[in-house]
């Protein structure tokens, strides 16, 4: 009687642990990994694309293991081949679960990686729209996915690459604008439906807080599909995600948007943005991580 007594109380708050919000929290991190690709790739400029090499591929996974996210999104991802190395790499860190979209951008893709599993994929790779009355097509898509967290909570996950700043023929401030509006689109049809749906948008916006992007992106303030975006500083109290060496400058441009659902959810202060002495070595870009306590308080 005494053994049943204790099977049950040990059942009982194993069931309990697993509807439970984890302990620690749930990190979620986006990170734009600079060209994670092969030399089976082409450049911009139609030549064999630079490879990453073994010693960059190091130092992107010793910042992840630094940041310890349980769920990565990752922009600039290469060839399923590449990425097939890549999940490699990150098996032994728990990252398991994945999403890898393919859209117009030949070389460079979204992709996401996960410690819990994922119950629902809604990432769109087609995405069209005018410009000066010719058609385009949006290079990296949508990345969409929710994810089962625990057995009584979803966290949906929307990530985006938007245009680089480099120049192109259609305007490259003008494409930003048109593919932050589809983007916005998307997550009006997601949150108009469900307003408490929990949600991270995030991603490499390649704008700053101070444009239209940013502005379309977070939308109106006082509807239900409002995104904040979370504040992320660094030990030094930094904010910068981006270094372009052409320019000189550092600036702000990779983002973690939460919507009205989670914010409650997320841990008060947690935004970082990683400072680990081999950032550099990795990528132009820094990782950007936040902490959620997923209890639908």
């Amino acid at each position: 009687m005494v053994r049943l007594l204790i099977f049950l109380v040990v059942f009982a708050a194993s069931l309990a642990a697993q509807d439970s919000e984890p302990a620690k929290g749930v990190v979620f991190c986006t990170y734009n990994l600079r060209n994670w690709v092969g030399d089976d790739q082409r450049s911009q400029k139609g030549q064999p694309a630079k490879p990453k090499s073994d010693a960059e591929k190091d130092a992107v996974i010793r910042v992840i293991r630094d940041v310890q996210p349980d769920i990565l999104g990752i922009c600039e991802m290469g060839s399923p081949a590449q990425f097939e190395d890549f999940l490699a790499r990150v098996k032994p860190l728990g990252l398991v679960h994945s999403e890898y979209v393919e859209a117009a951008d030949p070389d460079r893709h979204l992709a996401l990686v996960s410690r819990f599993p994922i119950s629902s994929r809604n990432s769109l790779s087609d995405i069209r729209y005018m410009l000066g009355g010719v058609e385009q097509q949006m290079r990296r898509g949508i990345l969409d996915v929710t994810i089962q967290v625990t057995p009584a909570y979803q966290l949906r996950c929307v990530g985006v690459h938007l245009k680089s700043k480099l120049p192109s023929a259609e305007g490259e401030a003008l494409v930003r604008r048109h593919e932050s509006a589809k983007l916005r689109a998307h997550l009006d049809e997601i949150l108009k439906a469900a307003p408490s749906t929990n949600l991270l948008c995030y991603g490499d916006f390649n704008d700053t807080r101070d444009t239209p992007v940013f502005t379309e992106v977070s939308g109106n303030r006082e509807g239900p599909a409002f995104l904040e975006a979370v504040l992320a500083t660094d030990e030094s109290g930094d904010r910068w995600t981006h270094y372009w060496p052409e320019a000189d400058q550092y600036s702000r441009i990779d983002f973690i948007f939460a919507s009205k659902g989670i914010i409650p959810e997320i841990v008060r202060d947690s935004g970082r943005v990683n400072r680990s002495p081999f950032w550099k070595t990795a990528s132009d870009h820094r990782a950007v991580s936040v902490t959620l306590l997923p209890a639908d308080r």
